[in-house]
């Protein structure tokens, strides 16, 4: 169910904001969350999770308040995932320092690029990428699927950042580029989910 609203969402990743295209947004990682709750994962998991698919909802409308909103939302979801992987994960000492590095670099594009470009929200979106980035550490420290999962979620959040801040907005790329964060970032989600029931 999670994976047919997504895929029924993508077509409409650049449509106007409406109350269908909003839930068919919200639907897969909510259900992603009601899974690891029955499952009896951690409750930082399923609250990360939930507070993703609050992010969803806010993102599916438009204009800055939403945005904003949204990306508050995902930035304590990336705050509970970081706690969650700390935890369990072996310590930062055990982690692939290339894995770090690369962690660093993304972190580094996307602060010098993105905050430069966000005017009012500029602030937000540093806390967002500083948040991103200790995920990724704790992500690093667990490995395996939820590292797998850690990194596509990076990777749609960095596409998403340069697609709203660099593309013009009758940039070609756009679409294509709507399509790949949506895939990415639910891919990510049922990754990190996976990590931990299997």
């Amino acid at each position: 169910m999670a994976f047919l609203s997504a895929a029924a969402y993508a077509p409409m990743a650049r449509h106007r904001p409406s109350l269908l295209r909003t839930v068919l947004k919200t639907i897969p990682v909510a259900l992603l969350a009601l899974v690891g709750l029955l499952s009896g994962e951690p409750l930082l998991l399923v609250a990360a999770l939930a507070l993703s698919a609050v992010g969803d909802a806010a993102l599916a409308q438009d204009g800055d308040t939403a945005f904003t909103a949204g990306l508050g939302a995902f930035l304590i979801a990336h705050v509970a995932y970081a706690a969650l992987f700390f935890r369990e994960g072996r310590g930062i000492g055990e982690a692939a320092p290339w894995v770090l590095a690369l962690i660093v670099a993304l972190a580094a594009i996307m602060g010098t690029v993105l905050v430069r470009r966000a005017g009012p929200l500029a602030l937000p979106v540093a806390a967002y990428v500083a948040a991103i980035v200790v995920m990724g550490f704790g992500a690093a420290t667990v490995g395996g699927y939820v590292l797998v999962g850690a990194a596509l979620f990076m990777a749609s959040d960095a596409i998403l950042g340069f697609d709203r801040f660099v593309l013009a907005h009758d940039s070609p790329t756009r679409t294509p580029a709507g399509f790949l964060v949506w895939v990415l970032y639910v891919a990510g989600q049922a990754m990190i989910l996976s990590g931990f029931i299997f």
